[in-house]
């Protein structure tokens, strides 16, 4: 018996846990499906007593489902599979979906939990009270657990004196006091009224609705009926043009977000936890905090240079996005668009990398916000998934409920809390931004990550709007299945490359508040097409004049005093312009730029192949010339000094070559100091006329040590002339490398 004990209470715990979770604002429900009871019959049309349902156009007034029905007007209970809240919802009309069969449209009353704006928030509310809502949506009547009462303050308090419905009552959860209306997106309430005066019947739906919609703000934007886009077509309101609105009418048969067609059996269900698993709700870590440095302002603004290099970094923010305006309106636009219908959305960005994809998008939720915050637009919340800071593409799982609910949860548990959060009714659910940066790194095996968060999104209750990103336009066609891609939709926005002149505009919009001695238009302009005729990267154009402004500032500082390596952290910011003027140096010019682009492309390899000696040189010009002889990539030490002996003698324009290479190596030792005859001379002539094999020697040495050539069958350390060379790294490096070096620029590098 105390086993059975401990196991109800951990069993108890663990469902009061999950309450908690999946909570949202409903109201709480033990007793699920007593009204509709167990079978599972099919929902018929009332029709108007005027007819018998042949005609199309007849009204269509309740719906039967066994011996439970419903009509317009009533109020009832919707609850969500898999869990124990209940929403409450007055039926306005009904309408049917070819997908989704019989649906009714519902105006929402709403909970006290419901309203996010803690300073706005009443703090009076009863324990069972409720209001009324400007806020409609379709269901399907499959989401109808039973009826629910809505009554006064009074005469709540006339049928129940103790204030609270009998856990013996058959009324018990379904008793509900509404006193006031409420617009929950802005906190707004209406004055108090009595329910049974200002609602007795289908026919005060209008006058209901004025008083909630007058007495309340809101803060959509309210657009004419033949301007209303098909996608906001369901959120159901009446007609406003006119002096006394009507009960409305059957709507469409089509909508645009769709739920799954199977219906959902009725079956008593209550929420557990699947076996061997619990819901583990895991704390925020929390790091033992560190010693900040802050640094002084003078470190940063301490001189021209200084201010050059913190606002061309690619950290900082500037305080506006330039050259991209219609892109920036184009997602503005469809974000406003899609949190003020309050429907789920995807939006496929892609674009080269330095194109302005994600700051844009930062730039558009900031001016949204700022929108929020001045009440012109609904609350949403906003998250940003980067695929390059996360180890597995399933943690997007916990990230995203972790924005929507604060909890820290497992991937697996919050993949299964999502899928019931999005496919239950909500309709004041808080629309939700989902930034996905860098996705190709999310891309997993299965795909299964894309699939729910481009899945979830046409759920009708979702409100999710997913923002893709990714570096490839043909993304969804080359890499993701084509079920994946048909839920991407078609709403694709690309980002150019930034052109030459747009490049100058980010780069002279950094550099306003930098003096105009400090960098010449004409550098930044060769910067800019530099850039722009490769990829139009501006965090690549805005690298390469913050490190030719670092070049300028060296300079300066080694024009004015060669031990000071930073003069403008010692002297006055007024003291280091006035030297920047008299000195030659210490300004950003092209051929500055030249050299910052020079560093920015060269690789390790090819600065340590530019470094190299001139017998080094010479010995791989040799080695490519003999490999470009023979066909073979494979030669002999002996076929290599050979054929250095060969350009060496071609060059003989180049003094250098003929110094250092063709030099008498032997003279002295060979021969007598003292002896000056002719035979002396001759020798030495033969000896001059043979590369000098010690160095080529030596040189193929110091190349194989670093790798650049492999030598084998001799010794590395004499070079032998039976070693098989072969060369290891690129041959276009090498050319690359020494095609403009002056030493060696006539043994064929260029060719």
């Amino acid at each position: 018996m105390p086993h059975k004990t401990s196991s109800t209470r951990s069993q108890a715990s663990k469902t009061k846990l999950a309450r908690q979770l999946l909570s949202g604002g409903g109201v709480i429900r033990e007793d699920s499906d007593d009204e509709l009871g167990l079978d599972d019959y099919p929902w018929e049309w009332i029709y108007s007593p005027d007819g018998n349902g042949e005609d199309e156009q007849q009204e269509i007034v309740g719906a039967r489902m066994g011996t439970f029905q419903c009509m317009v007007g009533d109020c009832v209970l919707l609850k969500a599979e898999g869990t124990h809240e209940a929403w409450i919802g007055l039926i306005c009309d009904f309408a049917e979906d070819e997908e989704d069969g019989k649906m009714a449209n519902f105006m929402w009353f709403s909970t006290d939990r419901e309203i996010r704006n803690k300073q706005k928030k009443r703090t009076d509310a009863l324990p069972n009270e409720v209001y009324i809502t400007p806020s409609w949506d379709l269901n399907p009547l499959v989401s109808i657990n039973g009826k629910a009462t809505v009554i006064s303050a009074a005469t709540f308090d006339a049928r129940y004196p103790s204030g609270r419905v009998p856990r013996s009552s058959k009324e018990y959860g379904k008793v509900f006091i509404c006193r006031r209306g409420c617009n929950t997106r802005t906190a707004t309430y209406t004055d108090l009224f009595d329910w049974e005066n200002i609602y007795k019947g289908s026919q005060d739906i209008p006058t209901l609705i004025r008083c909630v919609k007058s007495q309340t703000k809101a803060t959509r934007k309210r657009k004419r009926k033949d301007e209303i886009p098909e996608e906001e077509a369901l959120d159901w309101e009446p007609k406003s043009d006119v002096e006394e609105p009507k009960t409305p009418s059957k709507r469409r048969k089509t909508i645009s977000a769709s739920t799954p067609s199977s219906k959902p059996k009725r079956t008593p269900q209550k929420y557990t936890t699947p076996k061997h698993r619990r819901v583990v709700v895991k704390k925020p870590l929390e790091f033992t905090p560190l010693g900040t440095r802050i640094l002084s302002p003078n470190h940063t603004i301490s001189s021209p240079f200084q201010i050059a290099r913190t606002t061309l970094h690619v950290s900082s923010v500037p305080p506006s996005l330039p050259c991209r305006s219609e892109e920036f309106s184009t997602v503005y636009d469809h974000l406003e668009a899609a949190i003020s219908a309050g429907s789920g959305s995807c939006i496929y960005i892609s674009g080269t990398p330095g194109t302005g994809k994600t700051a844009t998008v930062r730039e558009v939720v900031a001016q949204l916000n700022a929108s929020v915050q001045a009440e012109e637009l609904d609350d949403f919340i906003f998250v940003e998934i980067n695929g390059m800071k996360v180890t597995d593409p399933h943690q997007a799982y916990s990230l995203l409920w972790e924005a929507l609910r604060g909890e820290r949860v497992s991937p697996a548990q919050a993949l299964e809390l999502l899928e019931r959060e999005f496919d239950r009714p909500s309709p004041r659910r808080v629309p939700c931004v989902v930034l996905m940066d860098e996705l190709d790194q999310l891309v997993t095996k299965n795909q299964s990550v894309m699939y729910n968060f481009f899945n979830w999104p046409g759920l009708r209750h979702s409100r999710l709007i997913v923002l893709a990103v990714a570096n490839t336009m043909d993304l969804p066609e080359r890499t993701l299945s084509n079920k994946i891609s048909s839920r991407l939709g078609l709403t694709r926005i690309t980002f150019p490359g930034y052109t030459h002149e747009q490049l100058m505009t980010i780069i002279q919009s950094r550099l306003t508040s930098v003096p105009a001695h400090i960098v010449d238009p004409d550098a930044i302009q060769f910067a800019s097409r530099k850039v722009a005729a490769v990829s139009g990267d501006a965090r690549r154009a805005l690298d390469i004049c913050r490190r030719a402004v670092e070049i300028a500032e060296g300079e300066a500082a080694a024009a004015q005093n060669p031990l000071l390596s930073t003069p403008s952290k010692r002297r006055n910011n007024g003291d280091v312009i006035d030297d920047v003027k008299k000195s030659k140096g210490g300004k950003v010019t092209i051929g500055t730029i030249k050299q910052a682009i020079n560093e920015a492309t060269s690789s390790p390899l090819q600065q340590h192949l530019k470094a190299l000696p001139l017998a080094a040189k010479a010995f791989l010009a040799a080695m490519l010339a003999r490999t470009r002889r023979s066909g073979v990539s494979e030669c002999v030490m002996a076929d290599v000094i050979e054929e250095a002996k060969r350009l060496c003698l071609m060059a003989a324009d180049n003094p250098a070559i003929q110094e250092m290479l063709l030099t008498d190596v032997g003279s002295s030792s060979q021969e007598d100091p003292n002896a000056r005859g002719t035979l002396g001379k001759k020798a030495k002539a033969n000896m001059a006329a043979v590369p000098r094999t010690l160095g080529i020697g030596y040189a193929a040495t110091e190349l194989a040590e670093a790798g650049i050539v492999g030598l084998e069958g001799g010794s590395r350390r004499r070079g032998d002339r039976i070693g098989r060379l072969r060369l290891r790294v690129g041959e276009e490096d090498v050319r690359l490398a020494l095609r403009d070096d002056g030493e060696v620029k006539s043994l064929g590098f260029a060719s």
